[in-house]
C-alpha cells in the first residue's frame, strides 16, 4: 500500500477515535431540521435538552404531540474530485487506464506530471 494511504488512513483513524473518546458529536441544525410528525425518538420521557444532544440526538420542545428528543437526518454528502493536484492520494498503479481508474471508484486526470492521476474522492458535506 502507498505510504499517503498509508498515513492518510491513520490520521482518519486517530481523529475517529479522539471523537469517541470525547463523545457524539452533536447534530448540526440542517440535521436536526425534520417535519414534527415524522419525528423518531430518541430519548426517554423527560429528557432534559442537555442529555438528548449529549447523546447525538435533536431536541426541540415546541411542538406538543411530538417527540421532542428525536433522532436526526442524515448528513448528506457527496464525492468530488481534489482540485489541487498536490492533494490527491494514488488510488491505481503507474499507466492505469482511465476506465480501470473509474472502474475501481476512483478520479482520473491526466495531469500535471509527478502526481498521481488516478486518485481517491474526497467526501463533502452538502448544506441542507
Amino acid at each position: 500500500m502507498d505510504l499517503k494511504v498509508v498515513c492518510a488512513l491513520s490520521i482518519t483513524l486517530v481523529i475517529a477515535l479522539s471523537a469517541l473518546a470525547e463523545g457524539i458529536a452533536p447534530p448540526t441544525k440542517c440535521q436536526c431540521k425534520v417535519v414534527p410528525k415524522q419525528r423518531t425518538n430518541c430519548g426517554y420521557p423527560g429528557i432534559s435538552a442537555a442529555e438528548c444532544k449529549k447523546i447525538g440526538c435533536c431536541f426541540n420542545a415546541s411542538v406538543p404531540s411530538v417527540p421532542w428528543c428525536y433522532n436526526p437526518k442524515q448528513k448528506k454528502v457527496r464525492k468530488v474530485c481534489p482540485n489541487d493536484p498536490y492533494t490527491r492520494i494514488n488510488c491505481g498503479h503507474p499507466g492505469i487506464k482511465p476506465r480501470d481508474c473509474i472502474r475501481k471508484g476512483c478520479c482520473f486526470r491526466a495531469h500535471p506530471a509527478g502526481v498521481p492521476w488516478c486518485f481517491y474522492h474526497r467526501t463533502v458535506e452538502e448544506a441542507c
